[in-house]
């Protein structure tokens, strides 16, 4: 069985448009965008800290990177909090094999 993974919100504010472009494109192949500067991810510790290691090499020190992990409360409660399908269904997809 593999290792527990959680869903992680990663926001950033990234001054330059290179940076941004290169961030962006390492962030689509991790997760799904939700907003302009803000995506989710199901991440694993081990893959948590290779992003977040590789976001590093991006980055320079004006710019800025959060991760946020979710519990499954939070999950449950954003529905409540925000319009009807800001938050579309955040169920991981399994493979049957």
């Amino acid at each position: 069985m593999g290792e527990t993974q959680h869903l992680y919100l990663i926001c950033y504010d990234i001054r330059d448009q290179k940076r941004w472009r290169k961030a962006y494109s390492l962030l689509q192949g991790h997760g799904e965008r939700i907003q302009y500067s803000i995506f989710r991810c199901f991440l694993n510790q081990r893959n948590r800290e290779k992003l977040r290691w590789e976001l590093e090499k991006i980055l320079a020190k004006e710019d800025s990177i959060l991760f946020v992990r979710l519990s499954q409360r939070c999950l449950q409660d954003i529905p409540k909090y925000n319009r009807p399908g800001t938050w579309e269904n955040t169920d991981k997809p399994y493979l049957i094999i």
